[in-house]
């Protein structure tokens, strides 16, 4: 058992749960909970720790001895855990690599595109979103925040399992590769012409999606097919970032149900 927190091990859970360089460096990312190890792909789950009260009563220390694990003592435990009530399991994982042509595939693609995306909520959503409505993967700027934030992590509920993603440097370079491979993208903005709803998006398509305060930048939108919007009442002039995205998304899903 793991009773000291300057054990090296630990030390090293600790940086890979602030750092995102040293998860970028080692290419590892934490998941926690139970949930998130039953679902985890074996091929991923490089090392497993368990807290000691959770060990003695859990009723899954079968699949847990199918990896390398150490029983952890509860305070220790608690210093790894990036949570304010720890689930009292924590696994290591390798970090997926994916490639635009995994995206790209399938016939008729639906893509989302993100630039610059700050808060981990709202990233963790567009990928919980996005398995739901049946997306083939998301494209993200550079300074969109780190997919392997633990907070990011735990909002996807699973999905960083099952969503394939990407992070390009230049995302208007992106565009016109798909625009080339004739895939239409969609640019939500405030000056769009025509509302989300008159689009076909049974095609291949994608949607661009901006930074939560700034929203797109000109050269990234201009980079679209066409500009569209959501309609807004009352005072208000934009959605979340994520919950604009699951109209798009979903309406995709609509109309390509109804095919």
């Amino acid at each position: 058992m793991i009773t000291s927190t300057s054990n090296q091990k630990i030390k090293r859970i600790v940086q890979w749960n602030q750092k995102a360089k040293q998860r970028k460096q080692d290419k590892v990312f934490i998941v926690e909970g139970p949930r998130m190890f039953l679902e985890a792909p074996k091929s991923w789950v490089s090392e497993v720790y368990v807290a000691d009260s959770f060990w003695k009563k859990c009723r899954i220390q079968d699949k847990i001895q199918q990896y390398e694990y150490e029983i952890v003592a509860d305070d220790v435990f608690k210093k790894i855990s990036n949570t304010m009530t720890p689930q009292g399991i924590l696994c290591v994982m390798k970090q997926p690599v994916y490639q635009l042509g995994n995206m790209l595939s399938k016939e008729n693609p639906l893509l989302v595109l993100l630039e610059d995306i700050q808060d981990p909520g709202n990233l963790g959503t567009i990928f919980r979103t996005g398995e739901g409505a049946g997306i083939d993967g998301v494209i993200m700027s550079r300074d969109t925040v780190d997919i392997f934030n633990p907070k990011v992590i735990r909002s996807t509920m699973g999905s960083i399992y099952r969503m394939p993603f990407l992070y390009v440097e230049d995302l208007c370079a992106t565009i016109g590769e798909l625009r080339k491979k004739d895939i239409d993208v969609y640019a939500a903005h405030l000056k769009g012409k025509n509302y989300y709803e008159v689009q076909d998006y049974t095609r291949g398509c994608a949607f661009l999606i901006g930074n939560e305060g700034n929203g797109l930048k000109d050269r990234t939108a201009d980079a679209a097919n066409a500009y569209i919007k959501i309609p807004m009442e009352g005072q208000v002039e934009s959605l979340n970032a994520a919950i604009a995205t699951s109209l798009l998304m979903y309406e995709a899903h609509r109309q390509r149900a109804n095919e």
